[in-house]
C-alpha cells in the first residue's frame, strides 16, 4: 500500500497515474476535492481509499503494517498565497508530522520540495542537503520559505543522527507543466492557460524584462514535463537505498519566449506574442533564471533522459489539451 498526499493535485495525480500504469492497485489518496472538477484528476485510475488530510495520522497508525511508502505531495502551492499561517500548517507542520510517522513506523518517505527555495538564484542551484548550504538560500515568498524550512529541519535531523525513515527523499521540482493542472487557476502553466486563447486567435502575453541582463521574454526557467517528475519518483521507489535532497529539472534553462513558441508550433500556428509590464508587486520577488544542477541525481543512478521542452509541450498539447478528455 502507498499513501499519496495531495494525490488529487497536479503532480500527485500524475504519480497516481504512473503507479497505476505499472499495476499498483493499493493506492490511497489523502486530499480534498471540493466542489469543482478536481475529482477528474483521479477518475482514470483505481484507488483503494480517499481520506481527508486531517485523518492521515490515524490512517498511518492503523495501517502501518500494510503501508510501504508515503509520497507527500500535499501543500499550499501558490507562490502568491499571503496567509503564512495557512502555509505553515499545510507545508511545514504536516510535513514534520509525516516525517515523525514515517520514522516511527519504518515507512519510506518521498516529499515535494521546490526550486522556489533557491530564491533569486544568487546562491546557485546545487541540491546540497547540508544544513550549512541550505542556510545560504533566501526564498522570496512564504510558500518557498515553508518548503525551505522543512528542508532545513530534515538536514538538521539527518546530520544529528536522529530517527529517520528507512528511505527519505526531498524533490526540488523546477517549473513543472503537464496534464491534470487545470484546477490550479492562475498557477497553471503558460501552456494550459494560453492553449484556448491561442486557438481563438489571441496572442500570448509575456512579461517584459525589468532586468538589464535579460531581454523581454528572455527570462529563463528550467521547464520540466510532469511525466519526468513521475519517473524520478518511480525510480526512487525502485531504489530504496537512495536517500537525499534532489533537484528535479532538465538541467537546461529555456526562455519564456521558447516556451510560448513551442505552444504555437504544437498547434501549427505562427507565433503571436505580446509583452506586458510586470506588476510592481512582483518585481522584487521575481526569479529571472532557474536551472537545475542534475549532477547529484545522475550520480545517484537516475539515467533516464529528460523530455525536451518542444517534445513535452507537443505531447501535452496533442495527447491531452487537444482532446475532449484532457486528463491523465
Amino acid at each position: 500500500m502507498i499513501l499519496i498526499t495531495g494525490g488529487a493535485g497536479f503532480i500527485g495525480s500524475n504519480i497516481l497515474a504512473g503507479l497505476a500504469g505499472r499495476g499498483e492497485s493499493e493506492l490511497v489518496i489523502a486530499d480534498r476535492l471540493g466542489r469543482e472538477e478536481k475529482w477528474r484528476n483521479l477518475a482514470h485510475h483505481e484507488i483503494a481509499d480517499l481520506i481527508a488530510p486531517e485523518a492521515i495520522a490515524d490512517f498511518v497508525a492503523a495501517n502501518a503494517k500494510a503501508l510501504e511508502a508515503i509520497i507527500h505531495m500535499g501543500a499550499v502551492s501558490a507562490t502568491t498565497e499571503r496567509d503564512a499561517d495557512l502555509i505553515v500548517d499545510s507545508n511545514l507542520r504536516l510535513s514534520l508530522e509525516l516525517w515523525r510517522l514515517a520514522a516511527r513506523h519504518g515507512l519510506r518517505l518521498i516529499y515535494a520540495s521546490s526550486a522556489a527555495t533557491y530564491g533569486d538564484g544568487g546562491a546557485g542551484f546545487e541540491d546540497d542537503q547540508t544544513a550549512a548550504a541550505l542556510a545560504r538560500l533566501r526564498p522570496l515568498n512564504p510558500y518557498a520559505w515553508s518548503k525551505h524550512a522543512f528542508d532545513r529541519r530534515v538536514a538538521r535531523l539527518v546530520e544529528g543522527d536522529e530517527a529517520r525513515p528507512p528511505q527519505w527523499a526531498g524533490l526540488k521540482f523546477f517549473n513543472v507543466y503537464g496534464p491534470n493542472e487545470y484546477h490550479k487557476g492562475e498557477m497553471q502553466s503558460l501552456i494550459a492557460k494560453a492553449h484556448g486563447p491561442v486557438l481563438a486567435g489571441e496572442p500570448v502575453r509575456l512579461f517584459k524584462s525589468h532586468h538589464p541582463d535579460y531581454d523581454d521574454g528572455g527570462q529563463l526557467r528550467d521547464f520540466v514535463y510532469v511525466k519526468d517528475c513521475v519517473e524520478v519518483v518511480l525510480w526512487l521507489l525502485d531504489n530504496p537505498d537512495k536517500s537525499g535532497l534532489y533537484n528535479v529539472g532538465t538541467g537546461q534553462a529555456r526562455s519564456w519566449l521558447d516556451f510560448a513558441t513551442a505552444l504555437f508550433t504544437a498547434l501549427g500556428r505562427a507565433p503571436n506574442i505580446e509583452f506586458v509590464d510586470m506588476p510592481e508587486a512582483l518585481r522584487q520577488r521575481y526569479q529571472y533564471r532557474t536551472e537545475a544542477s542534475t549532477a547529484k541525481l545522475r550520480a545517484a543512478g537516475f539515467g533516464r533522459p529528460f523530455t525536451t521542452l518542444e517534445d513535452g509541450v507537443n505531447d501535452y498539447v496533442t495527447s491531452y489539451l487537444g482532446r475532449p478528455d484532457p486528463y491523465r
